[in-house]
């Protein structure tokens, strides 16, 4: 089986990578989601303005109870509101949306008939995300349809035991054939049509490797990409615990759809 850095199926003969019309995307749109991360959220957007290939940034904040939307305000880049929690899912969705909203509108200062591939970013990773410019490498030269960021040990202590990463990976390789090194990472790097290919996403917290399941079976192209990134570990009190068992319930939901599907 191949491993999780390899090139997955070949991509369709019309060109899995590109536009609509045979294209490859020049610059990027990235995504935000963000739920009561006004303390590191302003970072982050600092460090993807120094991206020089995202020209766009959608925050998505995703019923935060602080000052969330301030500080996204304040960087100037487009905001989106959720006055409810909706998971992570909608807000990449609703990201996707606006970003396609401003592609479309006339005479607008993001208007283009190019579609931008989409980087979808955590919003806690503050100085490291400008290292995210690698993620977007071999999808605007074309060399992927969605490029996965691996991250290094992180800074702090504190992750989880396995069980949800060994649920997810195996899923993976016995849907689609591959095994993924870190199948749960959330910034990845992907182009509209691979995007829209996969809709609707997985709900929940199953929305990575459903994403990731989809787009290998849509013959995409699926790359690893080593990414110094770093943000807060969930931890291991009681609040981990049960964020850690909603994970694995999501995964195996969308596991089990796509393994009836």
């Amino acid at each position: 089986m191949p491993s999780g850095t390899d090139s997955g199926p070949a991509p369709d003969p019309q060109g899995s990578g590109r536009g609509p019309e045979g294209r490859l995307p020049e610059r990027v749109a990235a995504i935000v989601s963000a739920k009561d991360e006004e303390e590191r959220l302003g970072a982050t957007l600092d460090a993807l303005a120094r991206i020089t290939v995202v020209d766009l940034v959608v925050v998505v904040d995703d019923g935060s109870t602080d000052g969330t939307l301030r500080v996204a305000n304040l960087a100037g880049v487009q905001t989106v509101k959720h006055q409810a929690n909706m998971g992570k899912a909608q807000a990449m969705t609703s990201g996707a949306k606006v970003v396609a909203l401003l592609e479309a509108e006339e005479g607008g200062a993001h208007q283009t008939d190019n579609p931008r591939a989409l980087l979808f970013v955590d919003a806690d990773l503050e100085e490291s995300a400008v290292n995210l410019d690698h993620l977007c490498v071999p999808v605007v030269t074309g060399e992927a349809d969605m490029a996965i960021a691996t991250l290094p040990p992180q800074r702090t202590s504190g992750g989880g035991f396995g069980f949800v990463v060994r649920l997810a990976r195996d899923g993976i390789a016995r849907l689609a054939g591959r095994t993924m090194a870190q199948p749960l990472s959330g910034m990845r790097c992907l182009t509209r049509e691979a995007f829209e290919a996969a809709l609707p996403l997985a709900p929940g917290w199953g929305v990575e490797v459903g994403l990731t399941v989809d787009v290998l079976r849509n013959r995409g192209r699926v790359v690893e990409v080593p990414v110094e990134l770093h943000h807060r570990v969930t931890g291991r009190g009681p609040g981990a615990q049960l964020h850690r068992l909603r994970q694995y319930r999501d995964v195996a939901r969308a596991l089990k759809v796509r393994g009836t599907s």
